[in-house]
C-alpha cells in the first residue's frame, strides 16, 4: 500500500457563532487507502469535509493535495481538483428524474453547446446498468425510496471519477445487499489509487473497510491510527471520552391496555395489516427495505391514503384523514427522511421545535414568547440538543442533533403513541443512547412507542414485540424470549401465501 499522502489539511480552523467546530485540525489520507473518520455528531467530521469540498471556508489553516497548497472556493473547484463527496444528508430535488439528478452541474455539451440529453440518456442507462439498477432515466426522485436515492448519490460520486472520494455516512439507507456492492467498489476504487474519507458510526464497517482511523471529539483530533493498533472498545471510549456499559438502557415497565389498534389496513404497497400497540410497550418494526414498514407507519400518520380497514385508538375507530388528524389524536411520527419531512432547514432550532404545537404559545391573539422560549429551553435540555443558539437555523447543526430537534418538536404534543422510523440513522453511539433512554423515558410514563429500524441489535435490544414484514404483508410477530437476528430474518425472507 502506498505512503505517499495524497491529501493533508494543516491547522484548519473553523469557528461559527457561538462554537468552535474545527480547532487547529492536523489530517491525511495516504493514495490508495480508505481512511475512517469517527466521532459523535457535532465532533467536526462533516465540517472538515465541507471544506475540504469548497462548501465551507476555513477561517484558518491549509489544504494540501500532492504537496501542493490549494485554495478551495467551491464543489465545482474541489470538483476539478479531483475531490467528489458523497453527503450524509441527501440534498435532492424531489421533482427531478434520475437522468437530471445525475448530470446536474456537470451536463455534457454537443457541437452547439447545448446540453446534449441523448448522451446524458446513454451515460445514465449505462450507469444503471453497470450498478445492476433497474431504474428508468426518467423516474423522478420524489417516487423513490430514500435507499433508492442514496444509491444514486453513491453512483454521481464514484462516476466522475475523482482521485479524493469523501463518502459521509453512506450506508445510513441502503440494504445490505447494497452496501456489499459499495464495498466492493470502495476496495476497486483503493486499488487504482484512490483516497477515500469515509465517515461511519457503524463500528463493524469500519473495522471492515478501514487502514486508519482518526478520531474526533469536540472538534480536536484526538487520536489517529492504522486500525491495527485500534479496537472496537477502544474507538467508542475515545470518541465519547467515557465508556458506555450498556449500548440498550431498556427499562421494563407494567404493560398496560391496548391503545392502538389496526384491522386489516390495505394501502399502495402493504395489504391486510393488522397490530396492536399496548401502553408501556415498545413494538418493533423489521424487515428488509421495500417490505412496506414505513409506507404502513405513514398511513397511519395521515401522510398516505388508506383504502380499507379500521385504525382504533383506545379501542374507538378513528378516522385519519391527513396528518393534523394524527396529531389530534395524539399520534405523531418520526420520519426516516428528516430532510424531505423533518427540519426546515432555514428556520431556527425554536421555530421547527414549537411549531408542532402552536396552540400552546399563541393566545388572546399574540405570541407568548417568554412561554415559547421556556418551553423549547426545556426540551432542548431534556435532548441535550448541542446549539449555539436557539436562534441558530437548524441546517446549521449536525444530524445527530437535527434529530433530537425533531424528537423535541413532538414531545411538547404530549403524544399518545410515538412512532420513530429509523430513529438512530446516520447518530452516533453516543447520541443513539440518548435516544434510547428517552423511548424508555416515554415508555415509562405510559407512552407507547413504534420503532422501525433496519438494525436487528436495536430492535432486539430495545423491544417488547417484534413484527416482521415481507413484501408488504406482516409474516408473524416476535415476543421477546424468541428474540434473535435468525428469527427475524427467517420471517423478513420468508414467501407470502395467503389463507
Amino acid at each position: 500500500m502506498s505512503q505517499e499522502v495524497k491529501l493533508s489539511v494543516s491547522n484548519i480552523e473553523k469557528s461559527f457563532p457561538g462554537v468552535k467546530a474545527l480547532d487547529r485540525i492536523e489530517f491525511s489520507v495516504r493514495k490508495g487507502s480508505v481512511h475512517v473518520l469517527c466521532g459523535e455528531n457535532g465532533a467536526g467530521k462533516s465540517t472538515l469535509m465541507k471544506i475540504i469540498n469548497g462548501i465551507y471556508q476555513p477561517d484558518a489553516g491549509k489544504i494540501l493535495i500532492d504537496g501542493q497548497e490549494v485554495q478551495i472556493k467551491n464543489p465545482i473547484q474541489a470538483r476539478s481538483l479531483g475531490i467528489s463527496m458523497i453527503f450524509q444528508e441527501l440534498n435532492y430535488i424531489p421533482e427531478m428524474t434520475i437522468e437530471e439528478s445525475l448530470f446536474v452541474g456537470n451536463w455534457p455539451l454537443d457541437k452547439m453547446k447545448k446540453v446534449d440529453w441523448p448522451e446524458i440518456r446513454k451515460r445514465t442507462v449505462a450507469l444503471l446498468k453497470e450498478e445492476g439498477l433497474n431504474y428508468s432515466p426518467t423516474t423522478k426522485l420524489k417516487n423513490l425510496a430514500v435507499y433508492d436515492i442514496q444509491m444514486l448519490e453513491i453512483i454521481k460520486a464514484i462516476s466522475y471519477q475523482s482521485d479524493i472520494i469523501i463518502m459521509d455516512e453512506p450506508t445510513s439507507a441502503i440494504t445490505q445487499k447494497e452496501v456489499d456492492l459499495l464495498f466492493k467498489k470502495i476496495f476497486e476504487l483503493r486499488s487504482r489509487g484512490a483516497a477515500i474519507i469515509y465517515i461511519s458510526h457503524k463500528m463493524d464497517e469500519i473495522f471492515k473497510i478501514a487502514d486508519d482511523i482518526t478520531i474526533f471529539r469536540d472538534g480536536k483530533v484526538i487520536d489517529s491510527r492504522p486500525k491495527e493498533e485500534l479496537d472496537i472498545d477502544t474507538v467508542i471510549s475515545l470518541m465519547v471520552g467515557r465508556k458506555l456499559s450498556n449500548n440498550f438502557p431498556k427499562v421494563d415497565v407494567p404493560i398496560g391496555n391496548v391503545i392502538l389498534e389496526t384491522k386489516n389496513i390495505t394501502g399502495e404497497l402493504f395489504d391486510d395489516i393488522s397490530f396492536n400497540v399496548k401502553k408501556g410497550e415498545v413494538v418493533g418494526f423489521a424487515g428488509l427495505m421495500g417490505a412496506g414498514r414505513s409506507e404502513v407507519m405513514r398511513a397511519i400518520f395521515g401522510l398516505d391514503p388508506i383504502y380499507s380497514g379500521e385504525i382504533l385508538i383506545n379501542g374507538k375507530k378513528v378516522s385519519i384523514k391527513k396528518v393534523q388528524d394524527s396529531i389530534s389524536k395524539k399520534v405523531v411520527m418520526l420520519s426516516e427522511d428528516r430532510r424531505r419531512y423533518g427540519i426546515i432547514p432555514v428556520r431556527s432550532v425554536k421555530e421547527n421545535i414549537s411549531i408542532s404545537n402552536l396552540n400552546k404559545f399563541i393566545y388572546s391573539g399574540k405570541l407568548h414568547a417568554q412561554k415559547e422560549n421556556e418551553t423549547v429551553s426545556y426540551y432542548c435540555e431534556k435532548m441535550n440538543v448541542k446549539t449555539p443558539s436557539f436562534e441558530t437555523n437548524i441546517e446549521a447543526l449536525s444530524g445527530g442533533n437535527q434529530q433530537k430537534v425533531l424528537l423535541a418538536k413532538w414531545l411538547i404534543t404530549d403524544p399518545e403513541v410515538f412512532i420513530v422510523d429509523e430513529p438512530t440513522r446516520g447518530i452516533d453511539v453516543g447520541a443513539k443512547y440518548e435516544i434510547y433512554k428517552l423511548i424508555s423515558d416515554l415508555v415509562a410514563d405510559g407512552k407507547s412507542v413504534i420503532m422501525v429500524s433496519s438494525e436487528l441489535p436495536e430492535l432486539i435490544g430495545m423491544c417488547d414485540r417484534i413484527y416482521v414484514m415481507a413484501k408488504g404483508n406482516i409474516m408473524g410477530s416476535l415476543e421477546k424470549e424468541n428474540f434473535s437476528q435468525e428469527n427475524i430474518m427467517r420471517l423478513a425472507t420468508a414467501s407470502i401465501t395467503k389463507h
